[in-house]
Order: structure tokens, then sequence, then C-alpha cells
């Protein structure tokens, strides 16, 4: 483990370096008092990481969010908890909604709305200061996306859009406008309930893939990707 300047240490996870927080409440302190990106860190971005998603990922604040994640973690020494993505960003909302602004962003424009729509419903009073669809056609769309985000300057920025696409987006976003930005995948799906989350069985058991795997058997390619990293595991290559 690398020392922080700021009293934090990370953990090297075949470059990856993540922060090994305990619960979400520490995860959103730091956050908090640093900003940047909340970057969800399980055995698919290891994998998968290149020296660009590498530079995003190392300066900003990657997180366990996965059980393969955590396991390398603990095997080189780090007491660290799984904090999964998609109840963070809810926790975020639950603590800051009475005197926060946000900016929600992600999933095709019926499901935003509904999202943003729910939001509202759940937490009275919420700012939300703008809301737009994951669908970015053009360099003049992410441009103008880019400097209403900078103009209206959130405090918070949730970014649904999938990996590596949303932390790309993120990072332009950053640049630009300091807040406390987050990505959450298919997260804004699975808050309105057009996709069914894994049972609380699968989740407990961190078999939370496996799930998604057997609803979507498309995946397999994907998830090839587990054997590696299971070699990984086994052999203590991390």
């Amino acid at each position: 483990m690398s020392s922080e300047a700021d009293g934090h240490e990370r953990v090297s996870l075949r470059g990856v370096e993540v922060y090994p927080f305990t619960h979400a409440d520490d995860l959103i302190d730091f956050a908090d008092s640093r900003k940047g990106i909340l970057i969800a860190i399980n055995a698919e971005k290891i994998a998968n990481a290149t020296a660009e998603t590498l530079r995003i990922i190392n300066s900003n604040i990657p997180y366990c969010d996965g059980a393969g994640a955590v396991m390398a973690a603990r095997q080189k020494g780090a007491e660290v908890e799984k904090i999964a993505g998609c109840e963070l960003w809810l926790h975020i909302v639950r603590r800051f909604h009475k005197d926060r602004s946000f900016y929600v962003i992600g999933a095709t424009p019926e499901v935003n709305a509904a999202a943003v729509a729910k939001l509202r419903e759940e937490f009275p009073g919420i700012n939300i200061v703008g809301a737009r669809d994951g669908y970015i056609r053009s360099d003049e769309e992410r441009r103008a996306l880019i400097d209403d985000v900078a103009d209206k300057k959130p405090d918070v920025v949730f970014v649904a859009m999938g990996s590596p696409k949303q932390e790309f987006l993120m990072s332009e976003m950053l640049a630009r406008h300091k807040a406390i930005y987050q990505g959450l995948g298919g997260s804004f799906d699975v808050y309105t309930g057009k996709v069914a989350r894994a049972p609380k069985w699968w989740i407990d058991h961190n078999l939370e893939a496996a799930y998604r795997l057997l609803r979507q058997p498309k995946r397999i390619k994907r998830n090839i990707v587990y054997v590696k990293y299971m070699w990984w595991l086994l052999w203590h290559r991390f």
C-alpha cells in the first residue's frame, strides 16, 4: 500500500489504486472534502484497465464496488468492505438532498425522466438543476452538456452511461467544474424498476455477476474476464 498525503492509503491492484473504505459514509465524507469522480472498481475494471482508464481512475476516488476487488485488496492486507455503487448514489442523495444541488445524466429519455420524477417524489424539495438522457449524438451535444454543467454548478453529478464512456465524460466535466461525480452504469434502470437487481441472497453471497449472467446469457463473452481474474486471486498475482 502507498501512503497518501491526506492520510488515506491506497491499495494497488495491478495498477488500479483503490481506496479501501470500510463504510459508505467514510467514502462520502472523503469525496465531499476533496471532490472528484467516484469510480466503482470491480474485477472487470481491473482486468480491462488501460493506460487511459488508469489515468482517470488513479487521479480520482476509486472504491471497491465488486467482491473481486475486495478479495484482492484484502489479500494485500487492506481492511476494506464492498460498497455497491447502485446503493451509494442513493446514500449520497439521502445525505445531501436538503441542501445540495444535483445534475442527473444517463439512460434513455424515458428512464431518465422516470428517475428524476421518482427522486422528486422520494426526496421532496430535492434541487435537480439539470437532467438529460445518456445518448449524446454529436460533439456539439457533448460540449453543450459540459457547458451546462459548468454554468449551473451542481454539487453532485450522476452519470449513468456505462464504463468507460461515463468516466471519460465525467473527466471532461470535472476539468470545468469541481463537484462530486459518480458513474452509475445501469443504476437508473434498476431504480425505476425497468431492470431487476439480483435478489438479496445472490448479493449477500457475492454472486450478483452470476445472477446477471443467468438473466442475460449474452454477457458470457464479457464475463470471460473473470476466469483470468480468479487465476490472479488464486495465485496472489496482485
